[in-house]
């Protein structure tokens, strides 16, 4: 049972594949206030490699039985998301899972209910909000600069023409390009601009041999705002990473966040250079010229002191259920417009919208 005096708080990660190894681990253990206290994995050689005097358990019920634990991370396939918050929370812990949050909007809604029950902080890894080029456009969107927003253009592209042996490029439910990349980009579209009127999506295989989604393009639309997100595993070369167009002018970002990057090269969180981003943001306003616009530093450590605050009663959740019930039925609502060939609107209650709304006041 989590000590509310405690500090710091112990960790418990279930999971140590990528998610769990590139991001979860040093990041835990790059913020003040938390302990990496204890992994569970089925890779206990790769674990101890790293993690040399760490308890490595080879079940999640026997990670959250370890004494004195806090938070339980979860990190593992897509599908054993909800079932192991659910059994986390009912332990009594503090839970956060890796995106996407669950499969379905149901689900999230499930779980969402024994967090609330329990008392327990349960919060979303949605950690692409710290990217430097998301909080870059995000700030010079709000400082009017180009004026109304009328359009953006989100791209997330990969080249990896070979599908390979591993559950996230199959057709199992929660598989699939979308449901990998499509909750960075979507987080972001629902952090600028709200909940969506609609949504209009179309999805395919395009490698040979695929049989998960590894092409999609969503438009979500705002009145006349019109926001688009790409993202493909056959681009050789990609497009900028935002565009966006305005009343008054436009913003160009070529490259992305540098943070996963660094993070595969063994960078150590909040060491010199840290999220550093050498790409300006161009401002295009009629001129000859364009301008260009520094990115400010990213840094997904935020996330995990913002979690620890609202353990400690010091602050809010910063990814609360509700945000991560809206993000599921966005995630939901575009497979289902690609299967059906037409717009719709979100599977969301007036009341989940209300509440949606005063968590973002927050």
């Amino acid at each position: 049972m989590p000590n509310p005096h405690r500090w710091p708080l112990r960790v418990g990660l279930v999971g140590y594949g990528f998610a769990g190894r590139i991001f979860h681990a040093p990041l835990i253990h790059a913020t003040p206030g938390l302990e990496l206290a204890a992994i569970c994995s089925s890779r206990r050689s790769d674990v101890l490699a790293e993690w040399p005097h760490l308890p490595v358990v080879s079940t999640p019920e026997a990670l959250f039985a370890q004494p004195d634990l806090d938070l339980v991370v979860i990190a593992t396939p897509n599908r054993t998301h909800a079932p192991l918050a659910t059994a986390a929370l009912r332990t009594g812990l503090h839970v956060v899972v890796d995106k996407p949050f669950t499969l379905t909007v149901a689900q999230a809604r499930e779980v969402a209910a024994v967090a609330q029950a329990h008392g327990r902080v349960l919060s979303v890894f949605q950690n692409r909000r710290w990217d430097s080029d998301f909080l870059g456009i995000r700030h010079h969107i709000r400082s009017g600069v180009i004026g109304r927003v009328t359009e953006l253009e989100s791209r997330m592209d990969r080249f990896r023409p070979q599908v390979r042996a591993r559950w996230r490029e199959t057709d199992a439910p929660g598989s699939g390009l979308w449901f990998d990349l499509g909750p960075h980009m979507a987080d972001q579209v629902l952090q600028l601009f709200g909940l969506p009127d609609s949504i209009q999506a179309s999805m395919t295989q395009q490698r040979d041999h695929a049989s998960g989604t590894d092409w999609a393009q969503v438009i979500f639309s705002y009145g006349a705002l019109r926001v688009s997100l790409h993202c493909s595993l056959l681009a050789a070369w990609s497009g900028p990473r935002f565009i966006v167009h305005g009343t008054q002018g436009s913003l160009l970002k070529h490259h992305g966040d540098q943070q996963e990057n660094q993070l595969r090269t063994g960078h150590l969180p909040g060491a010199s250079g840290w999220g550093h981003d050498p790409d300006d943001i161009m401002l295009f306003d009629g001129t000859d010229r364009p301008r260009p616009l520094s990115a400010p530093p990213g840094d997904y450590r935020i996330y995990y002191a913002l979690v620890r605050d609202a353990i400690m009663k010091r602050g809010p959740n910063p990814v609360p259920p509700i945000q991560a019930i809206a993000l599921m039925a966005v995630l939901e609502t575009a497979v289902a417009s690609s299967e059906a060939g037409k717009a719709l609107s979100l599977p969301l209650t007036g009341m989940e919208c209300q509440q949606w709304a005063q968590s973002i006041d927050k």
